[in-house]
């Protein structure tokens, strides 16, 4: 089978190249349309959330706390990006200490490979979290079981929780381990990890601006 058949406009001549570019275009202004309205749906849905969320996390990161990440697939890499945030900010922020759990491979594949998938979050959190500590899941459906059991670690070890869920919020929003829940309302999974990218660098400039003494 040669590419042409499945995608016939890298053949020139098979179709109207002009029609194909308009489409792409149609469509890209169409869903940069569509997480620009969404984004700013998020200021009257979350933002007195995020201000509550970011004046208690400089709260812990001033009592010598760390902040513990973690989510599956597309959310652990925005994950690694929450650690890299508050880590090695751009300057003149603050540096704070922050983990992105699901980046132990070691752990992670130790875990999944001798005990369940389920719990390579909640372990990690037992072994390395404490009550002053914040514990930051990111999930599009909100049903991830691991981030569900990693909550209930963190609820009983006294940590500050904070979730971002698309949808309705999922499992997430019905478990009540999570203090400070920021749901995205879309079915769209691309929409959603877009929209969680904006809350959680919100959350991270508002924290350092408590930390500063200025929210």
């Amino acid at each position: 089978m040669n590419p042409e058949s499945l995608y016939p406009f890298l053949s020139p001549g098979l179709v109207d190249s002009g029609s194909v570019v308009a489409d792409v275009r149609a469509s890209t202004q169409e869903k940069a349309g569509e997480i620009v309205a969404l984004r700013e749906s998020l200021v009257d849905l979350h933002g007195e959330r995020l201000v509550r969320c970011a004046r208690q996390m400089a709260a812990c990161f001033q009592d010598g706390g760390r902040l513990f990440s973690f989510g599956n697939g597309g959310s652990s890499t925005d994950a690694r990006q929450i650690e890299e945030l508050h880590v090695s900010p751009p300057p003149p922020h603050r540096p704070l200490p922050a983990v992105s759990l699901p980046h132990d491979v070691a752990t992670v594949t130790a875990l999944s490979n001798d005990v369940s998938f389920e719990v390579v979050y909640a372990r990690q959190l037992a072994a390395l979290a404490g009550a002053r500590d914040i514990a930051v899941g990111l999930s599009t459906s909100g049903g991830s079981e691991n981030l569900l059991h990693a909550f209930d670690e963190a609820n009983r070890r006294g940590m500050m929780t904070v979730g971002f869920a698309g949808y309705d919020g999922g499992r997430m929003a019905q478990a009540r381990t999570v203090d400070h829940l920021f749901v995205v309302p879309s079915s769209s999974v691309h929409r959603i990890q877009e929209a969680q990218t904006t809350l959680y660098h919100v959350l991270w400039e508002l924290t350092q601006s408590a930390l500063c003494g200025r929210l």
